[in-house]
């Protein structure tokens, strides 16, 4: 069974791509999020404070694009940002969860 995951496409007013998810992100979606941002050009911005749960599969999709990403994250998924790593890769800034 696949886990619900919506990924919302915008721009942001500095003309930034956004991508906006709202959530989990699992093994059974990453497919979804990989398509997403492949099909998204330029840097873009993903929008994580909708998200309640990023598994290690969602965290591998995630550095694969770590070239061009931004993240905005809720306080939870922080830790997880910061202990995997990916911090260290990408622009991470901590977002109010549910605030967008």
């Amino acid at each position: 069974m696949t886990t619900p995951l919506t990924i919302t496409p915008g721009v942001r007013p500095d003309g930034v791509a956004l991508l906006t998810a709202a959530g989990e992100i699992d093994m059974s979606n990453t497919d979804a999020l990989a398509a997403a941002l492949e099909s998204t050009p330029g840097p873009v911005v993903i929008d994580l404070t909708s998200v309640e749960y990023l598994d290690s599969a969602g965290l591998s999709v995630l550095f694969a694009h770590a070239d061009h990403i931004a993240l905005i994250a809720n306080p939870l998924l922080t830790p997880v940002l910061t202990i995997s790593g990916l911090a260290d890769l990408v622009t991470v800034a901590e977002g109010d969860s549910g605030a967008r």
